[in-house]
């Protein structure tokens, strides 16, 4: 490919080095370190961006100074750190793992970091640990949830939920979910209103991308519906909960433990009042954003994203060539 174009690469290491060889060839790959001003200053020349990170938001501005800048390939299935001004340039592609159903059918750390979240939780297993090693050893103070025959509900019945649920079944739970969007049902689901699951389960977990109608999807008028001291596990968004009423909800013990994966305003989470609430409380867990973190799988995704960018560029050339 003549005139090789500048892509920027957003994550790591390993994951660089291995799209590098692989089509260096074809593109001038040039990996970024995960810091605001440097990404603006390497996008001014830079023909595209492959981002594995979403660390960092994707501004109108940045693109707005790249004079040659033609495409976005995300690692991941969201966008929603990418400025909406830049999804609606019809002049860039942005292009994301959602247009890969069968790569993401095999890709499961997702979905066993939401299993680990929920089992610490039921079974409080970060505060049994931390009682021994203050060198006691008590274990009624530390009594766990049996699954089994207890109601597991899925808000959002796509890939990942359906692999969470598919979990539940083999711990015995029935499982129950919602989702607007689905024609077929497998057989290990019961179909109900999301009002329903919330007050008939006694762990949620939670699987839907962020749209104006997922934001503060779960409520406060939701979480009141819920089982007292029933279990939420997050590892979507952190937009899709009411942040300030999931708060309240464990104060109040109407929820007995959260489990989150992503917290609204990450990663800038010092001053975050769950934060706050979790350094002192083992019934809420959060961990940043890494349930989709296995180098495994992280290799599979950034290849994909790069063999999007390239295929574009290719075709650029046999466009001219024309």
């Amino acid at each position: 490919m003549p005139n090789r174009p500048k892509v920027v690469f957003l994550g790591p290491d390993y994951a660089f080095e291995a799209i590098d060889a692989h089509f260096g060839d074809d593109i001038r790959f040039v990996q970024c370190a995960s810091i605001r001003r440097v990404l603006a200053q390497e996008i001014v020349d830079a023909h595209g961006l492959i981002d594995a990170s979403m660390r960092l938001p994707i501004t109108h501005e940045m693109i707005a100074s790249a004079s040659n800048f033609q495409i976005i390939s995300t690692a991941t299935t969201g966008c929603d750190h990418i400025d909406k001004t830049v999804l609606n340039n019809s002049s860039i592609s942005v292009k994301t793992l959602k247009e890969d159903k069968d790569l993401l059918k095999n890709l499961t750390p997702a979905a066993e970091h939401t299993w680990a979240l929920l089992l610490s939780l039921v079974r409080n297993l970060c505060g049994a640990v931390s009682h021994v090693h203050t060198g006691l050893w008590d274990r009624e103070q530390f009594p766990g949830m049996m699954l089994e025959g207890k109601t597991l509900g899925i808000v959002g019945c796509g890939r990942l939920g359906q692999k969470v649920a598919s979990f539940g079944k083999t711990f015995g739970m029935d499982v129950v979910g919602f989702d607007p969007h689905l024609s077929s049902w497998p057989t290990f689901i019961s179909p109900k209103s999301i009002q329903e699951v919330f007050s008939n389960s006694h762990v949620i977990s939670i699987h839907v991308h962020v749209t104006p109608d997922t934001r503060g999807l779960v409520s406060r008028e939701l979480l009141s519906l819920t089982k007292r001291g029933a279990f939420i596990i997050n590892t979507s968004r952190g937009q899709i909960i009411d942040e300030e009423a999931l708060l309240d909800s464990l104060l109040s013990g109407q929820i007995g433990g959260a489990g989150l994966d992503v917290l609204d305003g990450e990663p800038n989470i010092s001053e975050h009042n769950l934060v706050d609430y979790a350094r002192n409380n083992s019934n809420l867990l959060i961990s940043p954003h890494c349930a989709g973190y296995a180098p495994e799988a992280v290799n599979k995704v950034c290849t994909r994203a790069a063999e999007k960018v390239v295929q574009f560029f290719r075709d650029k050339v046999t466009e001219l060539n024309d």
